[in-house]
């Protein structure tokens, strides 16, 4: 029985509400094959956002009909078997551009609608799918990389993720939400799902009920980034591993029902949860879910390994190990993701998986096969201990193939990174994280240094490329917040000189071993917008 569209008579829904009642963002799939062999040019424009549904973008010039296409990967693990799959789909169809994105799926260019059928029916031949991958629809869910092998986690939470991930897969009941829903699912204690950005997130906790200790979850409500950032809501709940999928669906129901559906821009989870408040929100949820849930436990996150696992690290399982490799910038070929697949089938279980600091980790090696995995000549570009800049530099697809960005940014965090390693050599990482656009798929907010794609106007060239710079961003426990943006614009040509002076100023006055947002805490932002003035006037 189909669900009621209690806000379907709302005069006031936007265009795009409008557009959602008249035709559900899932039904695009029917049209798919035709449209394959109509051609581009038979799909009406107002198809085109529908698209989204079935984890697809049109790139850079939306016209030349050229498709992003976003593939999940629950929790970030890839078995062999679709490591495969992946790599040849982006060798026959991609031109050879595979990148790994901030929310562990793996993400394409260049797609044209008649390859899409040959691509959809590979990826299901081997258990995966883009569908929801993109769209106001439960998106892929985020995680635990290690999960099942973490001597940090709780439980082994791969059948929780899965179970509620196919629960949302093609679920007409949940494909018009108000806007996208992201969520998170973890049992690590160093916070690998980044709970705090997620619309839902489940997080580590345990409880004594009844005279026994139970492990579960705490829950997480309205976090977000983009234009308007909001640090999630921790409801007054502890949920056990078998309710996980209810109170999700439960939360998710919240969401479409009561969620905003006037403006865009305000339609996301995080500000009905900050107008509701907590314990508003509590209460719908338990009137939804239809019974009581315990308060909250014991919260188990002991601190924040900002999605990074570099280096061989001994697994739960006697004499396994996995190994934590660095992927510049999130971005491979389809030979590299060939070589991978090949090295962890041989010394692993061949299985690979992604992390949100769009790196890889390769599971299950025995501890007398390291060395030798090692050596294997894919790791001298994909390394295992990176130079501190490069590895710690994210970014977003930028200009190249998004029509939200003002600015290119994978190539030139790439060359960033590069250029500092060369010059500046710390006793800490500095996490830099560059976007095109507001939006922030690249999570500028969260970073040490977060570096904004903007527009500027100059008096030689005109409007030209440059950047804003944000600093202090974290999710560590008892102290997360979003970084602050300095005063000024640096021109995309300056930003390297820039940076390094304001490293150098960073490597000159802080103490040893203070990493950069405990350096901020102490000397304050204002210390740093004045030497970033002085390094601006000096440009």
């Amino acid at each position: 029985m189909a669900y009621e569209k209690v806000w379907a008579n709302d005069e006031k829904l936007s265009k795009e509400e409008i557009h959602k009642l008249k035709k559900d963002g899932l039904d695009i799939l029917n049209d798919i094959d035709r449209y394959a062999k109509e051609g581009f040019a038979s799909i009406p424009q107002e198809d085109w956002g529908h698209f989204k549904w079935a984890g697809l973008y049109l790139q850079k010039p939306k016209e030349a009909g050229y498709f992003m296409m976003r593939v999940n990967i629950p929790t970030g693990i890839i078995t062999n078997e679709q490591a495969i799959a992946l790599a040849n789909i982006g060798k026959d169809y991609g031109r050879d551009v595979i990148d790994i994105t901030t929310r562990q799926a793996i993400q394409y260019h260049w797609l044209t609608i008649e390859q899409l059928p040959d691509i959809y029916r590979r990826l299901g031949e081997v258990g995966l799918s883009s569908i929801g991958a993109c769209g106001d629809i439960p998106r892929t869910i985020v995680g635990n990389p290690l999960a099942g092998i973490d001597r940090n986690e709780l439980m082994d939470t791969r059948e929780i993720v899965n179970d509620v991930y196919h629960f949302f897969q093609r679920n007409s009941d949940f494909s018009n939400l108000p806007r996208k829903f992201k969520m998170s699912i973890s049992s690590n204690t160093q916070n690998a799902g980044h709970d705090l950005i997620n619309c839902l997130a489940f997080t580590p906790a345990a409880k004594v009920i009844d005279g026994e200790e139970k492990i579960g979850f705490h829950v997480k409500v309205g976090g977000g980034l983009s234009a308007k950032p909001y640090l999630a809501e921790e409801l007054d709940v502890f949920v056990l591993p078998e309710d996980v999928k209810d109170v999700a669906i439960a939360i998710t129901t919240v969401y479409r029902d009561y969620g905003y559906r006037e403006k865009r821009h305000r339609a996301r989870l995080k500000f009905l949860v900050a107008d509701w408040g907590k314990d508003k929100f509590r209460e719908k949820l338990i009137e939804v879910y239809g019974k009581e849930l315990p308060t909250k436990g014991e919260d188990k996150i002991e601190n924040w390994n900002a999605g990074y696992f570099y280096g061989v690290h001994p697994q739960k399982q006697e004499g396994l190990s996995y190994a934590g490799f660095n992927v510049p910038v999130g971005r491979m070929d389809s030979e590299q993701l060939l070589q991978l697949a090949d090295v962890a089938k041989r010394y692993g279980n061949g299985e690979i998986r992604t992390c949100n600091s769009q790196n890889v980790v390769i599971p299950n090696v025995p501890n007398d096969k390291v060395e030798e995995l090692l050596a294997e000549p894919v790791f001298e570009k994909i390394t295992i201990q990176p130079n501190s800049f490069i590895g710690y530099s994210v970014s977003c697809t930028g200009i190249e193939y998004c029509n939200l960005a003002l600015v290119e940014t994978k190539e030139k965090t790439r060359r960033l990174a590069e250029y500092l390693d060369e010059h500046i050599q710390l006793d800490v990482p500095v996490r830099i994280h560059m976007v095109g656009c507001p939006n922030s798929c690249g999570q500028r907010q969260i970073a040490d240094v977060g570096l904004q794609g903007v527009l500027m106007k100059t008096k030689e060239a005109g409007m030209v490329e440059a950047f804003e710079i944000y600093v202090g961003g974290t999710l560590e426990k008892d102290h997360a917040q979003f970084n602050e943006k300095l005063k000024g614009r640096v021109k995309a040509e300056d930003l390297e000189s820039v940076l390094k002076n304001l490293f150098a100023f960073f490597k000159e006055e802080k103490v040893v071993g203070e990493d950069f947002y405990n350096f901020v805490q102490r000397v304050g932002v204002e210390t740093l917008q004045g030497e970033l003035d002085k390094i601006l006037v000096e440009a």
